[in-house]
């Protein structure tokens, strides 16, 4: 009698435990499936990452007495960039840039590619934090800020000398963009650089195309 009542007790038991166990299994599927939804890096999880590269080609504008000029530029930048939201993205970067110091078409002609010496020269090293918003199928918003380690040449009022200058100021800068894929996106944006030191300012900003690969 004993035997029987601990064997419908165990077979009770596997049954109530069944269901159970179903639901258990369903409400994991259920948050793993939360967890890697969303517009931003679509399949992976929440608190995962990805290293990135970026390269930016575009035009500043420079108010600097002899230099107001719209020269061609050039900027590389890289880091570590984590889902935080399922449509959010934070991370951190470096990055150098050079704001019209290169005239690639002279490559063709007599002319020298390098204007450093009749530019204002400025060009630096950036290192930051930078966001990223999918607001709609592959469609995003981005912005960065940092600080702006650059050097420069300029003159300063009444000035009929050339100073060298270097200094530590800031960036800040928006884009807009799509990401094709988990790893491709192209997108323009604009970027803000200070630059100003004894009186001499070379403050300059930039539009420009950026394409960027993650890994």
């Amino acid at each position: 009698m004993n035997k029987h009542l601990f064997a419908l007790t165990i077979a009770t038991t596997g049954l109530c435990t069944v269901p159970a166990f179903a639901q258990d299994t369903q409400s994991t599927a259920g948050t793993t499936e939360a967890a890697t939804s969303g517009n931003f890096q679509p399949g992976q999880p929440i608190g995962s990452g990805n290293w990135f590269l970026n390269g930016s080609v575009g035009q500043a504008h420079m108010r600097v007495g002899p230099y107001n000029d719209h020269p061609t530029t050039y900027a590389i930048n890289g880091g570590y960039r984590w889902k935080v939201g399922p449509d959010v993205g934070l991370g951190v970067e470096v990055g150098y840039n050079d704001l019209g110091n290169f005239k690639l078409k002279n490559a063709f002609n007599s002319n020298d590619v390098n204007l450093t010496d009749r530019r204002n020269a400025l060009r630096g090293w950036t290192a930051g934090v930078n966001g990223k918003i999918n607001v709609w199928q592959g469609l995003y918003v981005s912005g960065r800020a940092g600080v702006y380690g650059w050097k420069g040449h300029g003159y300063a009022n009444q000035d009929i000398n050339r100073h060298d200058l270097d200094q530590v100021d800031w960036y800040a800068g928006v884009g807009t963009g799509y990401d094709f894929n988990p790893h491709f996106s192209l997108g323009l944006s604009y970027d803000y650089y200070r630059a100003n030191k004894d009186r001499v300012g070379l403050t300059s900003d930039t539009a420009s195309l950026t394409a960027e690969y993650r890994f």
